[in-house]
């Protein structure tokens, strides 16, 4: 079966981020760059999970930012000196708002491996 149009995801880098000592006592952190290339989406959700995807704990300034069309975000990401060992991805998400007409949406998760 072929596809017919041009499939795009948004770009959430570094590939490969290192948490750094926050400036928060107990804290370690990163800085995320988040790019839309999606006109149908302005609105992503962040999450930190583990090896086994489970979540784990983690603070930014909004956890579903708003991110117009074609518009780059930097993104702090605080995690605990406590679950630093056991984070692995960093991702974002695509939210797609409800419509009342049928059309296929598509949503994306691109995922961060933490160095």
């Amino acid at each position: 079966m072929a596809l017919s149009g041009l499939v795009s995801a948004h770009q959430f880098t570094p590939t490969y981020p290192k948490l750094t000592p926050s400036f928060v006592e107990g804290l370690v952190s990163t800085q995320m760059t988040l790019f839309n290339k999606r006109s149908d989406v302005e609105y992503y959700e962040l999450s930190v999970f583990d090896k086994d995807w489970n979540e784990v704990p983690f603070a930014t300034t909004k956890k579903i930012i708003e991110v117009k069309y074609l518009e780059t975000k930097q993104i702090d990401i605080y995690i605990r000196k406590a679950d630093k060992e056991r984070a692995v991805y960093i991702c974002s998400r695509s939210k797609l708002k409800a419509k009342s007409e049928t059309s296929t949406l598509i949503a994306s998760r691109i995922c961060s491996k933490i160095k």
